[in-house]
């Protein structure tokens, strides 16, 4: 769902945690070891398969395995409210009922089967969390109607305000009251609930700019006691919320770059601008997490390549490498997926397409491989590599031993650019396995729409 912040919300966010200036880089240590070196999969359960259940997900979880995929994020789970359904099936976001599975997909033994295969491969599971609103029959409506945000003109149940203080268009759903102590309890417990019966390994936070610093610490501190290896993945860009203890945050200002870098040309410098009021604002091992696709970006802002056309794969190249950057794979962006899926109704991908899982393990197994690529802190410095060249992004990484260049042309045209600033290094390429020499300053080709990581020392 989108950033949009009923007036309630804003006020309680503004009141209970202005964003301070920057963020203290003291290390957080609750970061899992597991983490580390981890990507993640966002999978559309619905639109995956022609049955749209978790058994016929599962048959997938060799082939995921081998493309390399570590994390697996599962959009929200739980049953679909009936009033003010949109369209046939309705939207996932809007949750009938916190603790329970939605029997389109099968029961909770089916989910349980899934997640215990997932783990016995190597996988991570988490699932999407939805604590900004409910559907209008979620049983919260009629045995505590004080949980929902009233409209102070109506004094009505309200599906909320976005920043601009209009109406939402999320006439599926009714927004909670961040004020209401009982309701945090039980969307705390409901979590818990998720955490006890499944074994999950932690959600992403739809909204997560929609509730309050407090409660967040608060909840995040019962989490973690819970289960201390949990990892949170929160769909906001506030900051502060690694202060809270999130994991990682979303990095929308990034993807919108790409799309501007990638797709219109512009100008390759407005990345380094970003990685500077990064660098100000974020905590260096807050994680961000990266992408070229998601749910929301494919079902109402197009696909990727009518987004940013033949540069998907240079575009995921720094999603894969950039700091403090873990990548994200949309389901069947594997295949190159051309359609955006209808966000209401069945509407199965389509697998026949061109495989690309070649080209995403290559890039996936950058992070399991390269210390100098590792998630947060844990990996090495980002220096720019200057490329004379406005379409041509050029840096390297390093930790130790380990150093990795990372060269992307934007451009549709082959571009000989003329580079200074790298590690005079014999490099290996490593989409191609060819050896490279490298010197501290030379020249280079590209090809259009092209890429080139070269990889260095130990591992």
């Amino acid at each position: 769902m989108k950033h949009l912040l009923s007036i309630a919300a804003a006020a309680l966010i503004l009141a209970s945690c202005t964003q301070p200036e920057t963020v203290m880089d003291a290390p957080h240590a609750f970061h899992p070891e597991w983490s580390k070196n981890a990507n993640m999969y966002e999978v559309n359960v619905r639109q995956y398969t022609p049955e749209g259940t978790f058994a016929a997900f599962q048959a997938h979880l060799p082939r995921l395995k081998e493309m390399g995929v570590d994390i697996l994020w599962f959009m929200p789970l739980q049953p679909i409210g009936e009033k003010n359904r949109k369209g046939e099936l309705g939207s996932y976001y809007s949750i009938k009922d916190y603790t329970a599975i939605n029997p389109e997909f099968g029961t909770e033994d089916d989910f349980r089967s899934l997640v215990d295969q997932a783990h016995e491969m190597g996988f991570h599971v988490i699932i999407d969390w939805v604590p900004n609103h409910t559907a209008w029959d979620h049983p919260w409506m009629t045995e505590s109607p004080e949980f929902y945000y009233t409209d102070p003109e109506t004094g009505q149940i309200s599906n909320g305000r976005d920043d601009h203080n209009n109406a939402t268009d999320w006439t599926d759903v009714a927004e909670l009251d961040y004020s209401n102590p009982a309701m945090m309890e039980g969307q705390r417990q409901a979590m818990i609930w998720w955490l006890d019966h499944f074994h999950i390994d932690g959600f992403r936070v739809d909204m997560a700019g929609g509730q309050t610093q407090e409660y967040w610490t608060e909840t995040i501190h019962h989490l973690r006691g819970h289960s201390p290896e949990i990892f949170l993945l929160a769909e906001s860009e506030y900051f502060y919320l690694h202060d809270c203890r999130f994991d990682a945050t979303y990095g929308w200002e990034f993807h919108h770059l790409l799309n501007n870098v990638a797709g219109k040309e512009a100008d390759v410098v407005t990345l380094d601008t970003y990685l500077t009021k990064q660098k100000k604002n974020f905590p260096s091992d807050g994680y961000r997490l990266y992408f070229i696709d998601n749910h929301d970006e494919n079902s109402w802002n197009g696909t990727v390549e009518k987004r940013i056309g033949q540069n998907a794969h240079a575009a995921f190249v720094l999603c894969a490498t950039m700091t403090n950057g873990m990548p994200l794979i949309y389901s069947g962006q594997e295949v190159g997926l051309n359609k955006s899926l209808r966000f209401f109704e069945r509407d199965t991908i389509d697998w026949s397409g061109p495989s690309q899982a070649d080209f995403y393990s290559k890039a996936l197994s950058l992070k399991s491989t390269q210390a100098a690529l590792a998630n947060g802190d844990w990996g090495g410095v980002q220096t720019r590599i200057t490329t004379q060249n406005p379409h041509v992004y050029g840096f390297m990484r390093t930790k130790g031993e380990n150093h990795v260049v990372v060269f992307v042309n934007f451009s549709k045209e082959e571009a000989t650019i003329d580079y200074s600033g790298a590690h005079d290094e014999d490099y290996i390429n490593w989409f191609s396995g060819e050896e490279m020499d490298l010197e501290e300053a030379g020249q280079i080709t590209l090809p259009a729409h092209g890429y080139l990581v070269l990889t260095h020392g130990d591992c």
